[in-house]
């Protein structure tokens, strides 16, 4: 990313100074190819994950897992909806004019805080929700397969 954002500064003429427009779907796709392989490994996991436990464990440590993912799954989406929520509003709270206002030390704290809260509360819970449904699906496909097994 920062290579190609180099590359426009070099190559785009006026992106300095504000007189052109950048390449930002370049920059769009290289971040959107750096997710979707970083997210490979854990959706592997969370396919492979129950029926490896479900055929080496059985049903009884399949069920484990899953009311484990769901215990965790649902504290930690509670827990990043909730503090994502909080960055929020201090930053809010702040900028009514609390703790110094707007432009403050705090303020650019808050912000930077928001920066981080924000894909806490809209991404982290309902992506937790996604793997816990899977797991899920995917225990259910294979369980006519472990109880022909055991």
């Amino acid at each position: 990313m920062i290579d190609e954002v180099r590359r426009q500064f070099r190559e785009i003429e006026g992106l300095m100074e504000g007189k052109a427009t950048p390449d930002s779907a370049t920059c769009v796709d290289i971040a959107t190819q750096g997710a979707l392989k970083g997210m490979i490994l854990p959706g592997v996991m969370a396919i492979l994950v129950p029926i490896a436990v479900g055929f080496i464990g059985g049903p009884n440590a399949l069920a484990g897992v899953l009311v484990g993912a769901l215990v965790t799954g649902i504290m930690l989406g509670i827990q990043t909806a909730n503090s994502g929520g909080a960055m929020d509003n201090a930053k809010k709270y702040i900028e009514e004019g609390n703790f110094g206002g707007k432009n403050s030390e705090a303020h650019k704290a808050a912000v930077v805080g928001d920066t981080v809260g924000d894909p806490l509360k809209d991404t982290v819970g309902p992506s937790i929700n996604i793997l816990i449904k899977l797991m899920a699906v995917i225990s259910l496909v294979i369980a006519p397969l472990l109880r022909e097994a055991s």
